[in-house]
């Protein structure tokens, strides 16, 4: 499923809205923490989209069909700018800055690739098959227990970043 984004800071809330609608059939409850990470992340990628870009993007989501089994979210935002996503250091005061860094701390994976003209950033969650079943992960984000957690990929070149 997959919503078009205009270049305008107001699809970011009607972002999160529609992704909001799509978890009640995908068996994903509003109180699952997995959710408000997830309509986080949405808010996170689309405002880069729409900030940074200035062009039009699609998100997409990709979500498992009404199982309390293992499953993976994936979310992506493509946009036809050609500017690679870049993190930043934001200084304390800083009121912005922090959304790949954000992305990095949340997502159980994440990354962007160049897509035609434009890019692909993409991240992962994975959802365990009970509530109550997770451990704490890479980055803070749950993992389902017995499962390995993927190794990490170095971010930003190995450059480390804080969440403040």
């Amino acid at each position: 499923m997959q919503l078009e984004i205009r270049p305008d800071p107001a699809e970011v809330g009607r972002a999160r809205r529609w992704a909001r609608s799509r978890l009640a059939g995908s068996g994903i409850g509003d109180e699952e923490p997995l959710a408000e990470t997830l309509i986080l992340l949405v808010s996170e990628l689309v405002t880069n989209a729409v900030v940074h870009t200035g062009c039009p993007a699609v998100l997409r989501l990709s979500l498992p069909g009404g199982t309390a089994e293992p499953s993976t979210v994936r979310l992506e935002v493509a946009d036809t700018s050609d500017r690679a996503p870049v993190p930043r250091c934001a200084g304390d005061e800083a009121t912005g800055g922090r959304g790949l860094a954000l992305v990095d701390g949340l997502a159980d994976r994440w990354g962007w690739s160049v897509e035609g003209a434009g890019k692909r950033i993409w991240c992962e969650l994975d959802r365990c098959a009970e509530p109550g079943g997770a451990e704490v992960g890479h980055g803070g984000a749950e993992t389902c227990r017995g499962a390995v957690p993927a190794e990490p990929e170095p971010a930003y070149g190995g450059l480390a970043y804080e969440v403040v």
